[in-house]
């Protein structure tokens, strides 16, 4: 896996991600479970969603 998600992208889906859970928790729903994917994508620095779309955010 090649990384296709740069340091301000990684930055603003942890912050996302984070808001998320956050939301899930305050509203006591399990939607707050989805805020795992942006937090785990920011983690290994690689979006399977980018794939298609030939997108990259890192630096070469």
């Amino acid at each position: 896996m090649k990384c296709n998600v740069g340091k301000t992208d990684q930055i603003i889906r942890l912050i996302l991600g984070a808001g998320i859970i956050v939301g899930g928790v305050y509203f006591q729903s399990w939607w707050g479970a989805i805020g795992v994917v942006p937090i785990l994508t920011a983690a290994i620095g690689w979006c399977p969603a980018y794939l298609p779309f030939g997108i990259s955010t890192c630096k070469k």
